[in-house]
């Protein structure tokens, strides 16, 4: 196995080509955006992660990895499309079937097709399998297919993609072995085989343990506000029993994992993932408690202005993906508000990006949404000068709300009931 084509690249695909590239393999990286195609061909990354850049730049003048807009004949291929939900909530699989069919007039016999995109159980067997075995092969003996889902955290992209263990599901023993051969070049973490389905559950649950987790955090908060509690000290405190570890509360779950992958399991078990389902909707609830909580703060104040901070799904990442601070700034501004927002990370989003100082600037309240570092050391002082009102709130809990406090600032932070 000399080639592989990687069919999108995103967070996944783009990292994944430059890796297998920078170990030898002649990689066509196949993109339909060609904005992302003209930048690679550069050298540059269409989007910040650490260490990124250095292997793109890398695997390019290697002349191992190249970009096309359409797929080329090679002995693997990745499918590391998105998979949306729709809004039924249910699995959109489009992007799977487009990058499937196009691979059809050039698989050959001993080919492997490894689906990346997480997806719902069965979609590797029911789904992908009988769209390529329109190529007129026989799959599982001429054609070998799995699924190997990613299992990383963007702003570690590059050192989980090499370290993590790696879950790997075939139609059959063959093709979890083929795939394995193919991973198994720079995955330096232990590679784990099973069938296809299983392994598309194991994404899934992996993730929807995390969406569950939060969202038992973001009822604690909610509760701690009306009991006068700070759930930040209490979580602390309740994370010192050695069998116990709750997540932080936030103002909503973002990124293309935790805020999707839950619904592929309710989609196909409606009557017994009820937990499930009920966590998801309390996290998607979340942007509407900050609305709450704003308009409380804001209550009579004629023409409000809300600065927002941060715009992507969590701290220190580019990645603005199902952002609930995309949620806040739509509901803000369907209710009159005026909105100045922020991202020291972000440099396109549909929503305009100001200054920090000009964020502030005639603002009301200041609304943290993002815990990137930044914002951790920002001087309340001299931006409560720029403020028409001063008051902030932390949803994410990262402020010195005692140096906020002391420099005149009313703080409100998220899931404490505590009076200032």
């Amino acid at each position: 196995m000399n080639s592989v084509c990687v069919l999108g690249l995103g967070y996944i695909g783009l990292p994944t080509a430059s890796m297998l590239a920078t170990h030898g393999f002649k990689v066509i990286g196949v993109d339909v955006n060609e904005k992302v195609l003209a930048k690679v061909r550069q050298g540059e990354p269409h989007i910040k992660e650490p260490g990124l850049k250095t292997l793109v730049e890398a695997a390019v003048k290697s002349g191992n990895l190249v970009v096309r807009s359409q797929p080329e004949p090679a002995d693997a291929f990745i499918i590391a499309v998105p998979t949306p939900v729709t809004a039924d909530r249910k699995a959109d699989l489009s992007f799977v079937k487009m990058a499937a069919e196009s691979i059809l007039p050039i698989l050959r016999v001993g080919n492997l097709v490894v689906l990346e995109s997480t997806s719902p159980p069965g979609t590797t067997k029911e789904f992908l399998v009988p769209l390529l075995a329109q190529s007129g092969l026989n799959v599982g003996e001429e054609l070998y297919v799995a699924y190997c889902p990613e299992r990383v955290l963007p702003g570690k992209i590059l050192k989980e993609l090499v370290e993590n263990d790696r879950v790997i599901g075939g139609i059959n023993r063959e093709s979890a072995e083929k795939a394995r051969q193919l991973y198994s070049t720079f995955v330096e973490g232990k590679i784990l085989l099973t069938d296809a389905t299983t392994a598309e559950m194991v994404k899934l649950m992996e993730n929807t343990y995390r969406d569950v987790n939060i969202a038992l955090a973001n009822e604690f908060a909610l509760i701690c506000e009306e009991l006068g509690i700070d759930v930040w000290e209490a979580i602390e405190l309740a994370n010192r029993h050695p069998r116990v570890h709750i997540h932080n509360p936030g103002p909503g779950v973002g990124g293309h994992c935790i805020p999707i992958d839950p619904w592929f399991i309710v989609e196909k078990a409606p009557h017994r993932a009820r937990l499930i389902k009920l966590s998801r909707e309390i996290n998607d609830h979340q942007p509407y408690h900050v609305l709450d909580i704003i308009i409380q703060l804001t209550k009579g104040i004629l023409s409000p202005k809300v600065a927002i901070l941060g715009v992507s799904y969590k701290g220190n990442v580019d990645d603005t993906r199902n952002s609930p601070a995309r949620v806040l700034i739509q509901l803000l501004e369907e209710q009159g508000y005026s909105v100045a927002a922020h991202d020291p990370y972000v440099e396109e989003f549909e929503y305009e990006l100001v200054s920090i100082e000009e964020a502030f600037r005639g603002a009301d309240c200041a609304v943290v949404m993002a815990d990137h570092d930044q914002y951790r050391y920002l001087e309340p002082e001299s931006l409560g000068k720029l403020m028409r009102q001063r008051q902030v709130l932390d949803t994410r809990g990262v402020l010195n709300a005692i140096a906020w406090r002391n420099a005149g600032f009313h703080v409100k932070v998220l899931g404490s009931g505590k009076q200032a």
